[in-house]
């Protein structure tokens, strides 16, 4: 690599030689040492093969696959350091340690529970829409889970829908238990006392659902005018001041705020759109709706 410096020698502006290998900067004219043990702070590109592959080596870690993206495999280019390609004796003795190397790759019981586990996160993410952040924070929990021994006598995919709804609570993403139970084809009484049991045995500190966001939830599912939308931010903003929302159901609380709010706006929607909406009963929409409009004023 080639820079352009004042020689402190020979006081000439030419062009220095950079030597990678001892770290110095060497004057083009005179050849005196300019600096030593200097840092490159280009890539560390390193092409140890043929071709123009700039790429580097491996894949980041992650704690969603079960070795963290730190084992390695035996590839299946049969080719040797040179590029030529192998003869039939070697070819078939790469054949078997490949076949060998892709058995031993879960040689324990913990990291075939974490293989199908993660295997199974990896689908839900697609259907929930799940962010990166929230992947390595469900993992971050669940092997937390496992090496307490949480996992054994229940199914991973209710231990693991567990740490994805806290994972969601702890990120400020809006999923409730149903969402997550209808996906992962389990009954949200188990996910909810399994949630429990992590809370307890883990020893988090699960902040509460945002009830704005539970509002935005239910107003697309519904339809909603933006208007009607504003007006329910405003009644949930007075009534999360008064502390009303104090141990009420966030999504309860939603519907009923978009219900009181559509009423005001003129915009027609039943009880029970609004509650299959939110996912409660048309009960807690009445007994929320009641309970509100005797506490605050809508005008």
């Amino acid at each position: 690599m080639q820079t352009s410096i004042v020689c402190s020698v020979c006081n000439k502006n030419n062009e220095t030689v950079t030597d990678p290998d001892s770290g110095e900067l060497i004057c083009g004219n005179c050849g005196t040492v300019l600096l030593e043990n200097i840092v490159e702070t280009g890539p560390e590109w390193r092409l140890l093969g043929e071709g123009k592959d700039r790429s580097r080596t491996g894949m980041p870690t992650s704690l969603s696959r079960h070795d963290m993206g730190l084992a390695t495999i035996i590839g299946k280019t049969n080719r040797d350091a040179s590029g030529r390609g192998l003869d039939a004796s070697v070819k078939s003795t790469m054949e078997r340690l490949r076949t060998w190397d892709l058995r031993i790759q879960t040689y324990s019981p913990s990291d075939r529970n974490l293989r199908q586990a993660f295997s199974i996160l990896e689908r839900v993410k697609d259907k929930l829409g799940l962010s990166e952040p929230v992947i390595e924070k469900t993992a971050y929990i669940y092997r937390k889970a496992q090496e307490r021994g949480l996992v054994r006598g229940r199914t991973i995919t209710s231990v693991l829908s567990a740490a994805i709804y806290i994972a969601c609570r702890e990120m400020g993403i809006a999923r409730t238990l149903n969402d997550i139970a209808s996906l992962t084809n389990l009954r949200r009484k188990e996910l909810a006392r399994t949630f429990r049991l992590l809370i307890l045995e883990l020893d988090l500190m699960v902040p509460v659902v945002d009830p704005m966001k539970c509002i935005a939830k239910v107003a697309n599912k519904t339809k909603l005018s933006e208007r009607t939308k504003r007006q329910a931010m405003d009644i949930m903003t007075s009534v999360t001041k008064r502390g009303i929302s104090a141990g009420k159901d966030p999504m309860g609380l939603a519907g009923t705020v978009l219900y009181m709010s559509s009423k005001n706006s003129g915009e027609t929607i039943t009880q029970m759109d609004i509650a299959n909406a939110a996912g409660v009963t048309e009960v807690t929409i009445r007994n929320r709706f009641r309970d509100l409009k005797s506490k605050i004023d809508l005008n």
